[in-house]
């Protein structure tokens, strides 16, 4: 039998079948044995082969074969910083979802994630979420983290979940494709899935007073059919984004901005530092380049971890003001 996975929870699957029949499924041990660095070797989104297992029940399958993979997304594993966790599988669009400061969301982490998008080869929308909260500065960082990737090519949708402004135009962008929200806890995922489909009522928490921070309400990643001719995979929040699997050669193919320019530097290896000839830096001076852009890439060069906004921030910001005006 083939189904896709709905549901892991690390120890069992949720396995649907094109008749849509759900099956529990569970994994032959072999799989740990081949070599697979991720903590998790089946996701959700994964296509899977299994047998029911008519000595005992025959409503509990067991994974036999995992299908080839168009794609997948992935993370440093929080316990194991030498392993990966695979957040989902076969996707077709990812929504990043984007608060200002309810909690906040850096640049970094926007960067690290549309980086390991692109390394995917999985189209991203960024969703600034909760907009109906907004007083006149949080606008004003909104339009501008708005215009910085516009500019470079991504789409940007301003939503709130909670008045359901804006959800018409999210539905839009994910008719007929296999989505996935992520971001932060606390960035309103799971109640802008209940806006898109009110009958799934899936659980939501407030923000933590103490730490204004997210709390977690998701505890696995989870897909869901929806009625508009969709499928969305909930994922848990993310606190950070770490790069895996990256040569340093090879960061900057996916900033798409710097691509561009990658023939004009004067060095085939340019990594966009202190060569000579750079196109990347004449761009960046030129502010062609987004400062904060150029800063998560040399974060990210240097192995550093997700935890600042950016430096030159506010001079950016009133460059690009400039700019728009």
């Amino acid at each position: 039998m083939t189904g896709i996975v709905y549901k892991s929870t690390g120890s069992s699957y949720s396995v649907k079948t094109n008749d849509n029949q759900v099956f529990e499924c569970r994994i032959k041990g072999k799989f740990r044995m081949k070599g697979i660095k991720s903590t998790n070797p089946i996701a959700v989104g994964d296509i899977v082969d299994f047998e029911l297992d008519k000595s005992t029940d025959e409503t509990i399958g067991q994974i036999h074969n995992i299908r080839e993979r168009k794609n997948y997304i992935v993370r440093k594993s929080v316990n194991l910083s030498k392993q990966t966790h695979i957040i989902a599988s076969n996707i077709d669009v990812v929504f990043l979802l984007i608060t200002i400061n309810n909690p906040p969301t850096t640049t970094s982490f926007i960067d690290r994630f549309l980086v390991t998008a692109e390394a995917y080869g999985i189209e991203a929308i960024l969703v600034f979420n909760k907009i109906d909260t907004y007083d006149d500065a949080m606008e004003d960082e909104q339009l501008f983290l708005q215009y910085v990737y516009s500019q470079i090519g991504y789409k940007c949708l301003k939503v709130s979940a909670k008045e359901t402004i804006g959800i018409d135009a999210l539905k839009n962008e994910m008719i007929g494709k296999v989505s996935m929200f992520s971001g932060h806890s606390g960035v309103g995922k799971s109640t802008l899935v209940n806006a898109l489909e009110p009958n799934l009522n899936l659980k939501t928490k407030d923000i933590s007073e103490q730490s204004k921070q997210g709390q977690h309400t998701t505890t696995f990643a989870e897909m869901y059919d929806l009625s508009f001719d969709a499928k969305i995979i909930d994922t848990p929040g993310i606190k950070g984004f770490g790069i895996v699997d990256m040569e340093r050669t090879e960061i900057s193919d996916y900033f798409p901005e710097f691509f561009v320019l990658k023939e004009q530097c004067k060095f085939n290896n340019c990594l966009h530092k202190e060569e000579p000839n750079c196109a990347v830096k004449k761009a960046l001076e030129e502010n062609k380049i987004a400062w904060s852009r150029y800063n998560s890439y040399l974060k990210i060069l240097e192995g550093d971890e997700e935890h600042y906004r950016t430096d030159n921030y506010d001079e950016e910001r009133k460059a690009s003001d400039e700019t728009r005006k």
